[in-house]
């Protein structure tokens, strides 16, 4: 069995899910970073399908960039600039399980954590 990646992004300035943020991953190697994939969350705040699914899961170092300034843009949460405009979570999948990494966003602070 194989791993994948998944995410939830809530807006919790708000208290609901953030829906239609921008989301990219890279696998990040000695020569390079490279985009896998760009998603857009769905109401729930998820994306449609895993960010990275079974048949293309490897371990290694990846990096989610969520664009939360766009997000903030369009949900009028602030005037521009924004505090927060694009986060970058770099992280290890060591493992051929599952991994969830959340993102927990406001206007001036955002938290992640390894979930289930």
């Amino acid at each position: 069995m194989a791993g994948w990646l998944t995410t939830h992004v809530l807006d919790t300035a708000n208290g609901r899910p953030a829906a239609k943020l921008r989301i990219e991953l890279f696998r990040l190697r000695d020569d390079g970073r490279q985009l896998l994939e760009t998603l857009t969350t769905n109401d729930d705040g998820r994306t449609d399908r895993p960010i990275l699914s079974e048949d293309r899961f490897e371990t290694g170092v990846y990096e989610l960039v969520f664009h939360a300034g766009d997000y903030l843009n369009h949900a009028g949460s602030l005037p521009e600039p924004h505090f927060l405009d694009v986060i970058p979570i770099r992280f290890t999948m060591t493992d051929n399980t599952h991994y969830h990494v959340p993102l927990l966003l406001s206007p001036f602070g955002y938290s992640t954590y390894r979930g289930s």
